[in-house]
């Protein structure tokens, strides 16, 4: 198949696409590519692609299409925070109107990165896809939106799949430095301090960037009864923890640090443990292989081999937030989130334009 993947350049799409490829499809992607400064060790990869803002996208962009992997969006609480619009412009509008356009080009597989975000403050209970929603941030909610906004549009010519993905972590040409055991192992290695900003009571189901991706080609592969109008936890059930719990696998596995709080360190509203069956269950294709340990591990030895220095770990090129306000202040973003000098094109070029 043709597959577009939206967001391909960002911090799953770098993972993402050379999966999809060596499983026999083609690749074509759409950004743009806002973060392409914030690169981690490794190339991104090369393919022909859009340099378009998410809300920018024509039916052009779409001819040729056979299905959709949509992953572009904001995917930080903080960013959330900054631009709540932007976040809902962008996360919720935007995706909604891309798959107007996917079902008005007769493609039919249109596949959402949707987020156990949509669970929210939940409690302690475990959940799986038929709890009900609870989200706390605007990244949630615009999740939430997306979901029902598009699963009223499923017919037999449009078949949305939604897939949760659990809170990822792992090693990325595109790394963040935000989400939590990347954040944690960085601040263990470089500060030797294992960093608690909340209190590490709440629960979060955890998976791998690569786990993410596998849930990605096993709904492409499915038969389409098998994830028609479906949503489906990414994850695995085993692998849900207490943050507390996380800090000391970290600190288990990174040499000389300790656990520490920070001042004002309180409980986290998002709070959610989530069971991940139906997935296994459903797609056989999808056999997710990491554990946290061994993602703090593979984050470390990256972390070492790159001599990541604790000034380059919390600057903008590793935390999404810093390097949105950077580009703002320098007058290279809007305040709705828009370059303000953007590379676009409505063809795809041969390679992509960093």
């Amino acid at each position: 198949m043709r597959v577009l993947i939206t967001g391909h350049n960002g911090y799953i799409g770098c993972v993402l696409v050379p999966m999809v490829q060596a499983a026999g499809h083609e690749v074509v992607g759409l950004d743009n590519y806002l973060f392409g400064e914030c690169t981690f060790g490794q190339d991104v990869p090369d393919v022909a692609s859009y340099r378009v803002d998410i809300r920018d996208v024509e039916p052009q962009h779409l001819e040729g299409i056979d299905a959709i992997m949509h992953l572009a969006g904001l995917s930080n609480d903080p960013l959330g925070d900054l631009a709540a619009q932007a976040t809902y412009d962008i996360n919720h509008l935007a995706s909604v109107r891309l798959a107007e356009l996917a079902k008005k080009a007769g493609i039919e597989r249109f596949i959402f990165s949707s987020s156990c975000s949509n669970y929210g403050a939940a409690g302690d209970d475990m959940l799986d896809e038929e709890s009900k929603f609870n989200p706390v941030t605007p990244y949630g909610i615009s999740k939430v939106k997306v979901e029902q906004d598009v699963s009223a549009m499923a017919d037999d010519g449009f078949s949305p799949t939604f897939l949760r993905n659990a809170t990822a972590y792992g090693v990325s040409a595109r790394l963040r430095g935000d989400l939590v055991i990347n954040n944690l192992t960085g601040y263990a290695l470089t500060s030797g301090e294992v960093l608690l900003k909340s209190a590490g009571t709440s629960w979060r189901p955890l998976v791998h960037i690569e786990d993410i991706s596998r849930a990605f080609v096993a709904a492409l592969h499915a038969p389409r009864e098998k994830v028609h109008n479906q949503a489906f936890n990414v994850g695995i059930t085993a692998e849900n923890y207490r943050i507390r719990d996380v800090a000391e696998i970290v600190a288990d596995v990174v040499p000389n640090s300790v656990v520490k709080f920070a001042e004002g360190a309180s409980p986290d509203l998002r709070n959610y443990n989530v069971r991940c069956d139906k997935i296994r269950e459903v797609l056989p294709e999808f056999q997710p292989t990491w554990t946290v340990r061994k993602g703090v591990e593979e984050l470390y030895a990256a972390y070492v081999a790159n001599e990541l220095t604790y000034d380059e770990f919390v600057s903008d090129r590793y935390l999404r937030i810093k390097h949105v306000l950077k580009l703002r202040d320098n007058g290279r973003l809007s305040d709705d989130l828009r370059l303000t000098n953007p590379s676009t094109s409505n063809r795809p070029t041969d390679h992509a334009r960093l």
